[in-house]
């Protein structure tokens, strides 16, 4: 799963990227209103952590352009306000949740899986599909009940592939998902290739259907 980081506090920030790398997200970083705007413009995110308090501007316009753009990325906005008036701004834009700094980390990680949960699987820690079944706090799956061994990078492609299922996902679209801004540093096709041959291995040979479908020059669609 891919988050956004929007957020000046060097340290903070780097804390933040840090706790949700070893919980095995994609994290991607902006540390200016101007950065972050194109970076929402351009790519979709699971969850976007959206300090207010910019050094270019305010982070509600960001909330603006997103309402605008009729995204429906998960926001968690993060700041040292106290003013109920900017609580209640965001959420009206569209935010799903608010965290005043200083906060615990393992809360603000809890509260990006809650998002992800209701935004991505209608808010269950176990997503089943047939004979698999994905535990997302725990980053299990299971195959008829019995437990298969997923890279992470594994694992984020399945609940990638089964949140968007009966759709056909792009292999561009796969690549920013699993990899972020270092997108662009790899063989595409040739990285997605790979990890999707090895998530169907793993998968069939422990007797399950193959669900994976490759679309001719579109990319992928996990479907029956």
């Amino acid at each position: 799963m891919k988050v956004l980081v929007i957020e000046d506090e060097k340290d903070l920030l780097l804390g933040i990227q840090s706790a949700l790398w070893q919980e095995g997200y994609v994290c991607e970083a902006a540390q200016r209103m101007s950065e972050a705007s194109e970076k929402v413009g351009l790519y979709d995110y699971d969850c976007i952590l959206l300090d207010l308090n910019l050094p270019d501007g305010n982070g509600l316009k960001i909330l603006e352009e997103l309402k605008q753009k009729g995204k429906t990325d998960g926001i968690i906005i993060l700041t040292a306000r106290n003013s109920p008036e900017d609580k209640v701004a965001g959420l009206n834009l569209g935010a799903d949740d608010y965290l005043a700094k200083p906060f615990y980390m393992p809360e603000l990680i809890a509260r990006v899986s809650a998002i992800i949960r209701r935004k991505k699987f209608d808010g269950s820690n176990i997503v089943t599909f047939n004979e698999i079944t994905i535990n997302l706090p725990g980053k299990l799956v299971s195959v008829n009940n019995k437990a298969i061994e997923l890279t992470p990078m594994e694992f984020s492609l399945l609940a990638f592939l089964l949140a968007n299922k009966n759709r056909v996902v792009s292999k561009n679209a796969i690549a920013e998902h699993l990899s972020g801004d270092n997108a662009d540093l790899l063989d595409r096709y040739d990285f997605i290739y790979t990890h999707v041959k090895n998530l169907k291995k793993k998968l069939t040979e422990a007797g399950s259907r193959d669900y994976v479908k490759s679309v001719y020059g579109l990319g992928y669609k996990f479907t029956t």
